[in-house]
């Protein structure tokens, strides 16, 4: 990696966890409605760089819509456990690590086998979703937050597809970084 576009993704970095203090768990002041649900996983940075990222790792292996596809769907099942009351042990340091593993698999250009990333992306998922349930247990809340997770998989999974090689590796480690550093914090 060149000495240029490694400061540029340092940069990059460096402007996503500009968005620390607004985490994806700051509370909803009692709003659990369709509008709150669509903001949560764009006002979270943890949730807004694990779902792009999957969506930019599918897009990547260009494997078809199977691993966002498991994402929505495992993410589904653990909002609804989050909303019966079930809670994951440590759902912070989970979710944190599911921003530095996708950012790896995308640095590396890792093709696992299909089973095997979708398994990796439904374990990811079921945390993030787990974490939605929580904090957000209205119906109309999840239908939000599910729409706007179609909308980050979906932008993540084109740019997957359409910028160089050298530009994905470069976004891997900066979500790499990201998620260290949320490690760090949770």
């Amino acid at each position: 990696m060149s000495a240029t576009l490694m400061k540029k993704t340092a940069a990059v970095a460096a402007l996503c966890l500009l968005a620390l203090p607004a985490m994806a768990h700051p509370g909803h002041g009692g709003s659990a409605g369709f509008l709150a649900g669509f903001a949560h996983p764009f006002t979270g940075v943890d949730h807004l760089l694990a779902m792009l990222g999957v969506g930019i790792w599918g897009g990547q292996q260009r494997r078809g819509w199977g691993q966002p596809a498991t994402f929505l769907g495992m993410m589904l099942l653990g909002a609804l456990a989050g909303m019966a009351g079930l809670t994951v042990p440590g759902l912070e340091t989970g979710i944190a690590a599911t921003v530095a593993l996708v950012g790896l698999v995308i640095a590396l250009a890792l093709a696992l086998p299909n089973w095997l990333g979708m398994g990796l992306v439904g374990l990811f998922a079921l945390a993030h979703g787990n974490a939605h349930g929580q904090e957000l247990p209205a119906t109309a809340a999840a239908c939000g937050f599910m729409l706007a997770s179609v909308v980050l998989l979906g932008a993540g999974r084109f740019l997957g597809q359409v910028l160089a090689e050298r530009m994905l590796r470069g976004a891997g480690v900066a979500l790499t970084a990201a998620g260290v550093v949320l490690l760090g914090l949770a």
